[in-house]
């Protein structure tokens, strides 16, 4: 396990604000900040965030948490993995657990593609041939530097000048050389453009080659390595991201090319999949970084094809709230070649202007070539549309999409269903159920025992209400919070993870939302242990008072004149 007291120092160098405001754009409210909510669609904002508390709570869906708790559910992290990047952000290594973790690729792989991107810059800058291509693209060394292109060599193995030992399994490993027959090894890539491939963290983990002149395959990708996985990493991504946010959109695009080219043209959110479909991954990620997603792919049958493919793909990732589109260009011509022809501002309102929404564009491939005055016709629209319409995860616009489908048919919405049309269903987790805590005069002080746990020892157990809904949690909670010890409120929530104070914790936490810096904690404190105290000695006196004198040995017979006269 990761050590408690690097969590929490963790947690104090980090800013809940900045965390979550680099993927979700948060708005100034109050002493608080606001968004609508990540994790389940509203038009409202009900997601608050507390830069005192460090803690986060949708007042909507329920979802909250930490830094932390933010990263593993908005960037679907594991805990050591959320750790590791809150880590890598604020420059704190991460101490051994001394366990035994789960496998990781050897950080032999990681050397080997940098150590190779390194060596491809290099003779990027010593081949006149390869820096003429790229001239004659309309790219400059700028745009060429900020993306780490480079060149590789027309040799057999010219990675033999950077790796001593060429034989080393990570070159293999890593997909930088082919182990050929006979026991011959030779690069994988040989006289082309090199781009290479980052994941969100900014490591390489793999590369992309495409060919100067005429030769198939046009774009070589790395192949499946343990680093590299074509279904869920997109090129341009990690360089994007700032650009994606600030423009609230991402475009994506058929090849490597076209993604430095709009960039050296000042569109700069552009990403591309990495020789294959666009995939539901794909999309999930996109989606995470902004709300407005547009495929620009090639005007030729391929890129049609590829379109489609991306339409097919993106149905189970949709989401109500979020745009899907699609820019079809002139046959012929790809995005490189048309900002070059046209500019960056009439590419820009090609964007704005001419994208059709992914709802206009499957209906009007569905209906492409049927007759729809006939029965026959109507028939083969619902057969061919029934597959689709089942696969999509957004259930306000899937059942837009059916009613748009059945009044193509002429049937009622209503009787797609009788005719096998199951309704669109939500692929996701549903809301979470926003619990109402039950009336409880220990509320306010389990409360505020959470700003400072080193006040619990004021408090006798003995006073406590045990009828109250909350008796038992407390007691739990101050045995838990006595051992804890002085520590901050999201150190707190991360130390409840899993345990069975978790759920009140998140309570107590989503509670001291609204209390600004001028509330007097303290003060609140002192008045729910004197109010505590009395309750306990009204109930004493009233317990005493009942039984008969008799009853009472000599002690009990002074507490009961004590209380009384009190």
């Amino acid at each position: 396990m990761i050590p408690r007291d690097f969590i929490d120092t963790l947690l104090a160098r980090v800013d809940i604000v900045d965390v979550i405001d680099r993927r979700v754009s948060l708005k100034k409210a109050g002493q608080n900040y606001q968004a609508c909510c990540p994790f389940h669609s509203e038009k409202t904002p009900s997601f608050t965030v507390s830069p005192t508390k460090q803690f986060y709570h949708c007042f909507g869906c329920g979802a909250h948490g930490t830094a932390l708790g933010f990263l593993m559910e908005y960037e679907h992290m594991s805990f050591p993995d959320a750790v590791a990047a809150l880590a890598q952000d604020v420059g704190l290594p991460v101490p051994d657990s001394g366990e035994p973790e789960r496998p990781k690729p050897p950080p032999a792989l990681w050397d080997a593609l940098e150590k190779a991107a390194q060596f491809y810059r290099q003779q990027l800058k010593k081949n006149p041939r390869a820096v003429d291509y790229l001239k004659q693209r309309g790219l400059t060394g700028t745009i060429a530097a900020r993306y780490g292109m480079g060149y590789a060599p027309d040799d057999w193995a010219p990675l033999k000048q950077v790796f001593s030992d060429y034989s080393a399994d990570a070159l293999a490993a890593s997909g930088l050389v082919v182990d050929g027959e006979h026991g011959r090894r030779y690069d994988r890539f040989r006289d082309r453009i090199m781009f290479p491939i980052r994941n969100i963290k900014g490591q390489i983990v793999g590369f992309g080659g495409r060919v100067l002149d005429k030769g198939e395959p046009k774009y070589l990708n790395s192949p499946e390595t343990p680093l590299f996985h074509k279904g869920s990493e997109l090129y341009g991504l990690f360089e994007a991201r700032a650009a994606i946010k600030a423009a609230g959109r991402a475009i994506v695009v058929e090849g490597y090319m076209d993604v430095v080219a709009l960039a050296q043209h000042g569109v700069e959110c552009a990403v591309a999949a990495l020789g294959t479909a666009t995939t539901p991954i794909h999309v999930r990620t996109l989606l995470r970084h902004t709300d407005r997603l547009i495929y620009a792919f090639d005007g030729d049958n391929a890129g049609r094809k590829a379109a489609w493919r991306a339409l097919e793909n993106s149905l189970e990732a949709l989401q109500d709230g979020k745009e899907i589109s699609f820019l079809f260009l002139p046959e012929g011509e790809d995005p490189d070649s048309t900002i070059r022809a046209l500019g960056q501002a009439a590419f820009l309102r090609m964007l704005d202007n001419d994208t059709l929404p992914l709802s206009a564009f499957l209906v009007r491939e569905l209906a492409s070539g049927l007759k729809l005055d006939t029965q026959e016709g109507r028939a083969s629209l619902l057969k061919q549309a029934k597959p689709l319409l089942e696969k999509i995860t957004a259930p306000l616009l899937g059942s837009l999409i059916q009613r748009q489908i059945a009044e193509l048919a002429h049937v009622p919405a209503n009787e797609l269903t009788q005719m096998g049309v199951k309704p669109s269903i939500a692929r996701r987790e549903p809301p979470r159920p926003v619990r109402r805590p039950a009336p409880s005069r220990l509320r306010s002080l389990a409360r505020v025992m959470l700003l400072n746990p080193q006040r619990v020892a004021e408090v006798d157990q003995a006073w406590l209400d045990a009828n109250d809904p909350l008796f038992e949690h407390l007691t739990d909670l101050m045995t838990w919070l006595h051992g804890m010890g002085s520590t901050s409120l999201p150190s707190l929530a991360e130390a409840a993870r899993g345990s069975t104070l978790e759920s009140l914790v998140n309570e107590l936490m989503t509670d001291l939302l609204d209390k600004d810096d001028s509330w007097d904690w303290n003060a609140e404190f002192d008045g729910a242990v004197k109010q505590l105290h009395d309750d306990w000695r009204r109930r004493r006196k009233q317990e005493l008072s009942l039984r008969p004198l008799s009853s009472l040995n000599p002690s009990e017979r002074q507490e009961l004149t004590d209380l009384a006269r009190s």
